[in-house]
């Protein structure tokens, strides 16, 4: 429980470069848990609200079987579109990367990906408890995780060209 939390420290201290370097030795399996369990955040609102329509509406499903639903039609939904918005924010990041002669690997991007949506999940999950989020705090997000990962990026040095003699 403690690596918990000193991750996400570590990810709330990102661009630092001590926070890099230190999520940097953590491994993939994880980092995807800990998405899992961040995912599971956020998605505590909306299991909320559907508890709540589920109490106030005529037709009343078990506790069980709703939450099975909720499993089932959301947070799998929910989990699969933002593991693939965050490969996508990663690949374009590796182009990123390689265009400004850094020597990154698309998996080192994923991870430091993953853990740049750390503030933004933590918010969506407060904030949507009260009020309702739209597609404008999605394009905010986006730009946030961009601008925090092009600081990363320029953390490491560049690449070294290598000289070739002809004999």
């Amino acid at each position: 429980m403690r690596f918990f939390w000193n991750t996400v420290i570590q990810s709330l201290k990102l661009p630092q470069k001590k926070a890099v370097f230190a999520l940097n030795r953590i491994g993939m399996d994880f980092t995807v848990f800990y998405l899992f369990l961040l995912l599971g955040l956020a998605s505590l609102p909306a299991l909320s609200d559907q508890i709540i329509t589920n109490q106030t509406s005529t037709f009343h499903m078990h506790t069980f079987f709703l939450l099975i639903y909720f499993f089932i039609f959301y947070y799998l939904i929910f989990v699969l579109i933002v593991f693939s918005v965050i490969s996508i924010i990663a690949f374009i990041v590796t182009l990123f990367a390689r265009y400004v002669q850094r020597k990154l690997r698309f998996s080192l991007l994923w991870k430091m990906t993953a853990f740049t949506t750390t503030i933004p999940l933590i918010l969506f999950s407060f904030v949507s408890f009260f009020y309702p989020l739209n597609s404008f705090f999605l394009a905010i997000v986006i730009i946030y995780i961009f601008f925090i990962l092009i600081k990363i990026i320029l953390i490491y040095p560049k690449r070294r060209s290598r000289k070739y003699s002809q004999k």
